[in-house]
């Protein structure tokens, strides 16, 4: 049968090259590291893919299957699935932007696909599975065109009657769960064959969709509680995988970052432990006392959350003790000609915004220390580049993109040197220098200058 042609939707919405995407290495195995969106966005542009999901089970599998390990380095994307997969790489230094566990992205994937035109062919499952799970997508995505759907193990062992069939069909992408490795092997097999240009192998989501298996409720999946939920619901089976499999991950995992680490990390990431730690733990009470007179001098959380950019350019939300009015963001937009600093950085000495409460806080920087939070995360250092906002990030020229390439910090170069009184090429310059010359030495020796900057308020407002 010989089927239309495919529309080309990816031209108009699909602006991010599908050789963008950014990786990270963990165990081995280069795990995409992006946001959602820019995932499915490439997966679903021009050019032929087959894309496999990581998680701890299959890194285990990965080092004695040398079969599997061999598709996996063949497949055009890895998306790391599950927390085992987000420790470790945090063991590595390194911080995944989302985890695109199949049970959530594929769903995502496939409603983008309504919009670009795209259709899909599902094959896998015991018999009957494949097809209960075409018609709970289609109902749970309205517009959907399931061009096909064919049994796995039986169906997919007939190998070309299933694949003329999926060629038949027309179909842009087709979902295999056959479970790991079979269904890899089997995409690593006869990828060349398939005419589709998507192909991802995603497991149990069959069986999820069609009920064969609960799936974990969504406020058990935000908390990362999804081994717990699996081993209670299917004990017997999921015992040796999802416990003693996420352990031994782990504990390989540990083993291989201490190999490869790089030294100078460690050393920094153990002093940011033990000073955010010891710090919050003696400044604890203190901190109480401070967020009581910030509820008490104006309206509002003592709190305040925003988003600032990390290294390599990720999203985290930042700490602070509250020092502005709650209307703040709001009114940066008409205050920015005002600004007291030269560069994209906005920095003003008489801002309206800053309350009573925030001018003190401000002149010994005690709205800072909320960020031992994120320095405990590992979102952020003791010492390095102060976190930029996004849009500020949006007018940096090339040469300050080099803030990026370490951990924001609480302290730094620039902080000691004059904070705000300095301009931003200056500032530029002296966070280049540290991230090209950091040690543990110098940080303890800005850590102590430090302290005196406090003191001075030089450049505090």
């Amino acid at each position: 049968m010989q089927h239309p042609p495919k529309k080309n939707f990816a031209n108009h919405y699909c602006p991010v090259d599908p050789q963008t995407l950014r990786t990270i290495a963990v165990l081995n195995h280069k795990v995409v590291n992006e946001a959602v969106d820019p995932v499915v966005r490439t997966l679903l542009g021009d050019g032929r893919k087959s894309v496999f999901f990581l998680n701890a089970h299959c890194a285990n599998l990965s080092v004695s299957n040398k079969a599997y390990a061999a598709a996996l380095r063949r497949a055009d994307y890895i998306l790391p699935d599950g927390i085992g997969i987000e420790l470790a790489a945090k063991m590595q230094g390194n911080k995944l932007r989302a985890n695109l566990n199949g049970t959530d992205f594929a769903p995502k994937l496939l409603r983008q696909a309504v919009r670009w035109g795209r259709s899909v062919f599902l094959i896998g499952g015991t018999p009957g599975t494949a097809n209960a799970a075409a018609q709970r997508l289609c109902m749970d995505i309205p517009g959907l065109r399931v061009v096909g759907t064919r049994d796995g193990f039986v169906g997919a062992d007939r190998a070309q009657e299933a694949i003329d069939e999926i060629n038949e069909s027309g179909a842009d992408i087709v979902l295999v769960a056959m479970g790991v490795p079979r269904q890899e092997l089997w995409i690593d097999r006869h990828r060349d064959l398939i005419e589709a240009d998507l192909v991802l192998g995603v497991g149990a989501l069959f069986d999820f969709l069609a009920g064969n298996v609960r799936r974990a409720p969504a406020l058990v999946r935000k908390f990362r509680m999804e081994w717990g939920w699996r081993l209670a619901m299917e004990p017997r089976r999921l015992a040796r995988r999802y416990l003693a499999g996420n352990l031994t991950f782990l504990s390989r995992s540990a083993s291989h970052a201490w190999r490869n680490a790089d030294r100078g990390y460690v050393s920094q990431r153990a002093l940011d432990i033990a000073i955010s730690g010891g710090a919050l733990l003696l400044l604890g009470i203190p901190m109480l006392a401070v967020a009581a007179m910030v509820r008490l001098d104006s309206s509002g959380p003592a709190l305040f959350k925003q988003t600032r950019v990390g290294k390599a350019g990720g999203h985290f939300g930042v700490y602070k003790f509250r020092s502005m009015f709650l209307d703040a963001e709001a009114r940066r937009a008409a205050l920015l000609a005002t600004s007291d600093r030269e560069g994209v950085c906005f920095k003003s000495r008489s801002d309206p915004r800053i309350t009573r409460m925030g001018k003190l806080l401000r002149r010994f920087s005690i709205d800072e220390l909320p960020q031992l939070i994120n320095v405990l995360k590992g979102e952020m250092s003791i010492v390095g580049p102060r976190p930029a906002l996004p849009e500020e990030v949006k007018k940096y020229p090339t040469r300050a993109l080099g803030r990026l390439d370490a951990k924001p910090g609480i302290t730094g170069l620039w902080q000691v040197a004059g904070r705000a009184d300095i301009g931003f090429d200056k500032m530029v310059d002296l966070d280049i220098a540290y991230v090209k010359s950091r040690s543990t030495l110098l940080d303890l020796m800005l850590i102590a200058l430090t302290f005196r900057a406090v003191i001075s308020g030089r450049g505090a407002y």
